[in-house]
């Protein structure tokens, strides 16, 4: 069992995302015509057949939103995949951390409570990929100054999902 909570993007965030991104640009849902895109309404990777959208999102920005948190220039969107019509969410009786693969590379971000970045570190996913996500939040987690992490995928940049300070 994982340590930490990952968090996908929020039900009202993704009702807002089906319609228009955080870029202001609309949805366009299309159907998948394989699988493995990792969707972020409920952190998995996505099946040829489903109907699903790229969209901008700006995960810190609405984070910032729901307190009083100004992350300036930390502020950014990117591209995340999305079911195109409302899912279940994460499953309940998921386990491990969402799009693991032993050797896969992603970045440990962390933020303050402004939204500001006060560190990082390169997690090259090891065997025993519980055991390294694990260490490299309890890591981040032990600055007293770190309110939230994203993590994200090396290659693409992209968010994959959010870990709040425990």
């Amino acid at each position: 069992m994982t340590s930490y909570e990952a968090r996908a993007i929020a039900p009202a965030a993704l009702r807002e995302l089906r319609e228009t991104d955080d870029a202001g640009r609309p949805c366009v849902p299309y159907t998948a015509t394989e699988a493995g895109s990792p969707l972020r309404c409920c952190l998995r990777g996505g099946e040829a057949g489903e109907r699903i959208a790229l969209v901008s999102y700006a995960p810190l920005r609405r984070w910032a939103a729901a307190g009083r948190a100004k992350p300036g220039a930390y502020d950014e969107q990117g591209p995340v995949f999305i079911h195109a019509e409302p899912c279940a969410g994460p499953a309940p009786d998921r386990t491990g951390y969402p799009f693991s693969r032993a050797g896969a590379l992603r970045t440990v971000r962390r933020y303050n409570a402004e939204g500001h970045i006060v560190g990082g570190r390169l997690l090259t996913i090891p065997a025993e990929e519980e055991r390294g996500y694990d260490e490299a939040l309890t890591e981040a987690f032990a600055d007293p100054e770190v309110a939230l992490v994203h993590v994200r995928a090396v290659e693409y940049g992209c968010w994959h999902f959010e870990v709040r300070r425990p």
